[in-house]
């Protein structure tokens, strides 16, 4: 633990920093003498600061690999687990603490030879905004970082937008960036995402936000990066053995030998990271690689005229140089591919320069062209862009019992460049779209014809056949994106049946006209069938993942149609229907969704929108969504459904559990009288609502709105156990002997539904079970309430022996009003609204509400309690006019 400033200590108690070490390097560094280059690690939502091992450790072991001629000093931040990314109040009190941390240490290199100037961040999850939060802090100075480095960073937008707070600071955080651009040219900063295994933070939250320094800025998915190939969970990225391995060995090659820091040049920095994350060559990083080679040693030159070469060797002592003179080929072929199966890291391949002889002293090292893949090292060389090159050598060194085959070809583009179009998005998987490959070469790029959106999904199935039953080498598929890199690679055996699921993580940009591809790396004599499918299942995924954290919105606005469906049937009928039957009734998405596409629609006209920023509204959040590429034809609708169904089923089981606690607890206290009180608001009442508003004012809202929850859940059960109570009552005098006590045993439901049979002409126990279903809605809808304040409520209690009070705090506004409204209602009935002339208007308002819900709260979540209260005032109002 690093001893921080007094006044640093305690302005911020619950945090605290942290030096990693381990063996004799942590027993060295206990004195704080350090001498190596400062990272600082900062953990995510709800994250450990001893996620920092995963890094340190390793780094540790290259330092040793290097005789500790260079090394780095891993900082950690303790965030006491808060869970950030659910309650924004800490974001901005996190960042100014990283500020200070930052200052701390370099404060410990001052005596170093050449002490380091700027720290270098990892961030993961929300650790990485907060790094990217310092450049908005008025007294920072950009200086301080030189590279910033996140895993699974929402850098977009919240995953779950559930307060203001939270909100706010991504919009402070990314027009900055934007504004600020050109400001930030000096900042480095890389984004690595989990891909489609990442299931708590979509991949496409992870892309730094466009406009956003293009030359100073790079995001990459996991399964792209080279040497990982593969998709990370939320989690498992920090640890991810090939990913850390690429990030260690990055920030090696970032030191400055001058200066023994990471070096100052932003070139480099992006050179070096495009080097390890985005197209690895295979070899070493070098800064200002020799543009020539000297190829010397006894090696036997051979000429080589065909287009189409293979060479396999095994243990062989003596190495060789192939030549393949280009001015035979250049007028039939515009490419040459070659292939290694040596997954070695020196230098392989060189094109000579105007060599009239079959033997090249010196040449072009055309090494750093080639790109590393799973089972294979390949070189793509266009003969126009290297004119003067006469030959092409391919050196082949001396092995020691190693096997490895060599494979190169001439061919024309178009000749390996076929189109495949997609299937429709209605086609449901029954249609599909077929290409076959006789193939005859090493390359074939299938062309992905409109494949662009997100909402597009597809499978992908691979058959490969061969004519002779001999071992081939694997064949490597990857469906490349062209516009962000997110590509997926797969190695497959030949002969082999493989299927690929197609789905992007961003849509195409407007300005981009490019088409993903199927690159095939594949065996000759063997042909690939390749057939496409669209993907119910995968396409319903694609919705899930961009839109899962609007489904509580869908859900309560079915809700509160189904609530304002039973005040009309009480205005109607005189009685309140049952919440299934109702939502089945009210819960029609034609409802709601026409008028949002119609704001929608107007909105791209200049004039409609003139009018809506002059009425000070703010945008719809579709709107938002369709110009960020992310909101489809009938997702809305979709997603209402699935609403609809999460209402329905949620609601039967959450009525149903009342009925068997009350059950339960009738069982085991039998009241001996129906209590009924006949005054709404008594000095009581009054107390307990200003003991309840006094504990939101000075401790948490979401905590005073918790406690009103449990009273108001402590009042449905008593009043279904009342209703138990009364109608066994009244059923045993009717009945007798044997009959009665049967009765008495039976359960709950068949209770119930006797009971409303039998006792139809009973309007005391009429009115209970009224009264009953109108309470059990508005308890269902308080509960989504109380489930969206959850995070700042654990929040709070989690730091309670630091604070007592919740500062800042979401819901203490809300919470004051809701505790007045929900003491008026869990102490009504349906015969005092029934009368009141604000009736018509409590039940009318829930549909206009609902569609504001679902045009304001998609990605605003905090919004929907206010709805909802507003909703509940209404109703409060007509119990008491």
């Amino acid at each position: 633990k690093i001893k921080l400033p007094r006044k640093t200590a305690r302005r911020y108690p619950v945090y605290e920093l942290y030096l990693y070490g381990e063996g004799n390097y942590a027993e060295e560094n206990k004195n704080l003498l350090l001498t190596g280059i400062p990272v600082l690690f900062l953990p995510g939502n709800a994250g450990s600061y001893k996620q920092v091992r995963s890094l340190g450790s390793i780094a540790l072991r290259k330092a040793e690999d290097v005789d500790f001629k260079y090394h780095f000093n891993f900082f950690s931040v303790n965030f006491n687990e808060e869970l950030v990314a659910l309650y924004g109040g800490s974001l901005q009190r996190q960042t100014k603490f990283v500020h200070e941390c930052i200052k701390a240490i370099l404060k410990l290199y001052k005596d170093q030879e050449f002490p380091p100037t700027s720290v270098a961040i990892v961030g993961h999850s929300m650790g990485g905004l907060i790094a990217r939060a310092l450049l908005t802090l008025k007294n920072f100075k950009p200086e301080l970082i030189n590279l910033l480095i996140t895993q699974a960073t929402p850098h977009v937008a919240p995953v779950m937008p559930l307060d203001k707070y939270l909100t706010d600071f991504y919009t402070a955080v990314n027009n900055h960036w934007i504004l600020k651009a050109q400001d930030l040219r000096n900042l480095t900063t890389f984004s690595v995402a989990g891909g489609f295994r990442d299931y708590q933070v979509r991949s496409g939250l992870a892309f730094l936000p466009r406009l956003s320094q293009h030359d100073s800025a790079l995001s990459v998915v996991s399964s792209a990066v080279p040497r990982a190939w593969a998709s990370t969970d939320h989690l498992s990225i920090v640890w991810c053995k090939e990913l850390v391995l690429a990030i260690i060995r990055a920030l090696f090659d970032l030191i400055d030998e001058n200066t023994r820091q990471i070096t100052k040049d932003p070139n480099k920095r992006m050179s070096v990271l495009n080097h390890h994350f985005v197209r690895h060559p295979a070899k070493i990083f070098e800064e200002n690689p020799e543009a020539f080679t000297e190829l010397t040693g006894t090696f036997m030159w051979i000429t080589v005229k065909a287009s189409k070469w293979t060479y396999s060797v095994h243990n062989d002592s003596d190495g060789k140089y192939f030549t393949f003179p280009l001015l035979s080929h250049r007028k039939s072929y515009s490419h040459v591919h070659c292939e290694k199966s040596m997954l070695d890291t020196s230098s392989w391949i060189y094109g000579c320069v105007n060599s009239s002889s079959s033997m090249c002293p010196e040449a072009t090292d055309l090494s750093w062209r080639a790109e590393l893949l799973p089972t294979t090292k390949v070189v793509i060389l266009k003969l126009q862009d290297y004119p003067s090159l006469s030959h092409i050598v391919i050196q082949v060194p001396p092995t020691a019992g190693n096997k490895y085959t060599l494979d190169c070809e001439f061919f024309r583009e178009e000749s390996r460049t076929v189109q495949l179009p997609v299937t429709h998005l209605f086609s449901f998987g029954l249609s599909s779209s077929k290409i076959l490959l006789n193939s005859t070469g090493l390359l074939y790029n299938v062309q992905l014809q409109h494949f662009n959106q997100i909402y597009q999904a597809f499978k992908i199935y691979i058959e490969s056949h061969c004519q002779s039953l001999e071992e081939r080498k694997p064949s490597v598929y990857r469906l490349h994106i062209p516009w962000s890199h997110e590509d997926s690679i797969i190695a497959a055996k030949v002969p082999s049946f493989t299927e690929i699921s197609a789905k992007l993580h961003i849509a195409q940009p407007q300005n981009d006209s490019r088409v993903p591809e199927l690159n095939i790396y594949s065996s000759s004599d063997c042909q690939y069938e390749v057939i496409l499918k669209t993907s119910l299942v995968q396409i319903l995924g694609q919705m899930i993942r961009f839109h899962a954290s609007a489904l509580p919105v869908y859900v309560v606005s079915n809700i509160l149609l189904t609530y304002g469906g039973q005040l009309s049937t009480l205005i109607s009928k005189g009685q309140c229907s049952d919440f299934s039957l109702e939502l089945l009734r009210t819960a029609k998405p034609y409802k709601v969704e026409p008028l949002i596409s119609i704001v929608v629609f107007l909105q791209g006209f200049n004039w409609f929108r003139e009018i809506w920023e002059s009425l000070s509204l703010p945008e719809v959040d579709a709107a938002v969504l369709s110009s960020q590429d992310t909101w489809f034809p009938l997702v809305s609708l979709i997603l209402f459904l699935f609403g609809t169904g999460i209402a329905y089923w949620s609601g039967v089981i959450f009525s149903t559990s009342l009925r068997l606690f009350s059950s339960l607890w009738s069982t085991l206290i039998r009241p001996t009288v129906l209590e009924r009180d006949s005054k709404l608001i008594t000095p009581r009442r009054l107390c307990g609502v200003l003991s309840l508003a006094l504990v939101s004012w000075t401790t948490c809202g979401a905590f005073a709105v918790f406690l009103i929850y449990l009273q108001y859940l402590f009042k449905v059960l008593k009043g279904y156990r009342f209703v138990i109570f009364s109608i066994l009552c009244s059923l045993s005098s009717t009945l007798e002997g044997e009959e009665a006590e049967q009765f008495k045993n039976q359960t709950l439901m068949d209770s119930t539904s006797k009971a409303t049979q039998s006792l139809s002409n009973s309007s005391t126990i009429a009115e209970a079970i009224n009264s009953l279903k109108i309470h059990v809605t508005i308890l269902y809808l308080f509960t989504w309430i109380v489930l969206l304040n959850l995070p700042s409520f654990i929040y709070w209690l989690k730091n309670l022996r630091y604070n007592v009070r919740l500062d800042p705090d979401p819901c203490r506004s809300t919470a004051i009003v809701l505790v007045c409204i929900l003491e008026v209602l869990m102490n009504s009935s349906t015969s005092e609204v029934k009368s009141s002339k604000l009736l018509k208007i409590a039940a009318k308002a829930p549909l206009p509400l609902s569609v504001a819900m679902l045009a304001f709260g998609r990605m605003h979540l905090y919004k929907v309690p206010h709805f909802v209260t507003f909703c509940f005032l209404l109703h409060a109002l007509c119990c008491i006019v």
